[in-house]
């Protein structure tokens, strides 16, 4: 809350059931602290997993900046999560709060999550209390009857606000990501506050260049790592804005038309959502006033060349591009961009700050216009600290470490070109090769959206036997 000024909004919010929400610096901070005061009586001491099953709104940022300020290590899953897979990756930690809502709306359908909070109570043994957040049912109280220990969020802003923060060491575990758990449970990836800390200020400061008077949006839930980055926005003394539902609700040009409301500065989303919009054949540019917008990032995929022109031609043209690719693992990017080098359709501008990417072939040499296994070969400030339940970091070595030893392997197959850019073509574990020729999921994805009568498409390495 260094940061903090009465002259510009903390939080702007807006959802398919809400009108445009504004979240000042002192309501936040206060809070913060009614809800850490309140996690302290309920026993969370440093340490302690404190878990949310919640939607991207100020609840969830106001409850997890109450965890940080606590000591206490946090782990989220978006509410559209199904049962199990919350069990798999909340149970792993023994936490012992859950916060949740009590439902939320998507695409103009109303989903009750009441009966998940149920089971999840059932299938969580540690919880010791549930914060029930209303959200779908804002009339209603929780369910006391059906929920044991529940409590509602109302009872926690009752507490005093008093805000205090615990001192803790600087690899003390911030907050619990997962991998996607396709060869079995999810890993669950511990990052440190000292790590995290140092990694989003140089992401957010130096890279994405926000200063105090950008509004930074990026379009994402709290199951994916663009979440826990979005809320960093707050470091610099950014307005965060965000947004929860269907990006197509009611029409393809909800977003365009939450960046015009709110003066959207940084317009962060997928290389999925602007193939959505391209194929929509909108022309955000002519139909909304996007006079405040002035950067865009794009990511989850490989935005291909074609994804490039749309934007400039009808979006703005007097804009920077930002296409950028890292993982949960580090919860950062290791390419992306600079607002100091020009834009190459297709590619990603140049190595992350602090990253030493490179391609490697399979003897471990380092190319240069060619395609290769994308590694990090010196640490990063947000690798993990460890996985949790990996006492002996054995599945931490074989995640990053087993194909060249001491040096980071993450998955990717990228281009280095000879004036430092990059290209990503998907992950080096779904590549076809034949004939020699690998075949990456971004060249399949280009071919196969570039048909008119595919409206969506996904790709799916399968191996058959023999």
């Amino acid at each position: 809350f260094r940061n903090a000024t009465s002259s510009r909004p903390a939080v702007l919010f807006r959802s398919e059931r809400h009108q445009l929400v504004e979240v000042s610096w002192s309501e936040l901070q206060q809070k913060v602290g009614s809800v850490a005061q309140a996690l302290k009586a309920m026993g969370v001491k440093s340490g302690d997993r404190v878990v949310a099953y919640m939607p991207n709104i100020p609840e969830t940022l106001i409850a997890f900046l109450a965890c940080a300020s606590i000591g206490a290590t946090w782990s989220s899953c978006s509410p559209d999560f199904g049962t199990n897979s919350v069990i798999d990756r909340f149970k792993q930690i023994e936490p012992k709060v859950l916060f949740a809502v009590d439902g939320y709306q998507y695409g103009g359908k109303a989903y009750d999550r009441r009966p998940i909070i149920a089971e999840l109570q059932q299938s969580l043994p540690t919880l010791e209390k549930t914060v029930v957040v209303p959200y779908l049912f804002q009339d209603e109280q929780p369910d006391s009857e059906s929920l044991r220990d529940a409590v509602s969020w109302q009872e926690l802003l009752r507490q005093p606000s008093e805000l205090v923060f615990e001192q803790v060491p600087f690899d003390h575990p911030l907050w619990v990501l997962y991998s996607s758990g396709t060869t079995g449970l999810p890993k669950a990836i511990v990052h440190g506050q000292g790590g995290i800390l140092l990694e989003h200020m140089k992401n957010i400061s130096l890279e994405m260049d926000l200063k105090p008077e950008d509004r930074f949006f990026w379009f994402t839930t709290t199951g994916w790592m663009m979440w826990n980055l979005l809320i960093g926005g707050l470091l610099v003394g950014a307005t965060v804005l965000q947004y929860d539902g269907s990006p197509a609700y009611p029409d393809i040009g909800t977003l365009w038309k939450f960046a015009e409301d709110t003066g959207m500065t940084f317009f962060g989303t997928s290389a999925a959502y602007i193939a959505s919009c391209m194929k929509a054949g909108i022309e955000p540019g002519k139909t909304y006033d996007l006079s405040k917008l002035r950067a865009m990032g794009s990511t989850g995929s490989p935005l291909p060349p074609e994804g490039f022109q749309w934007i400039y031609d009808h979006v703005k043209r007097d804009l920077w591009l930002a296409s950028v690719s890292g993982g949960t693992d580090v919860c950062s990017a290791f390419v992306g961009g600079s607002i100091l080098l020009p834009v190459y359709a297709g590619e990603l501008q140049c190595r992350s700050l602090g990253a030493k990417v490179e391609a490697f072939d399979e003897q471990g040499r380092p190319l240069i216009d060619e395609m290769g296994e994308l590694v990090i070969t010196e640490p990063m400030p947000s690798m993990p600290i460890y996985f949790w339940n990996d006492p002996e970091g054995k599945r931490y070595q074989e995640s990053y470490f087993e194909m060249y030893p001491g040096i980071w392997r993450h998955g990717d197959w990228i281009m280095i070109t000879n004036r430092g850019s990059a290209v990503i073509y998907g992950r080096s574990d779904s590549t076809i090769n034949r004939q020699g020729i690998r075949m990456g999921s971004s060249e399949i994805y280009r071919i196969v959206e570039g048909i008119p009568e595919v409206l969506d498409s996904l790709i799916v390495g399968v191996e058959l036997p023999g």
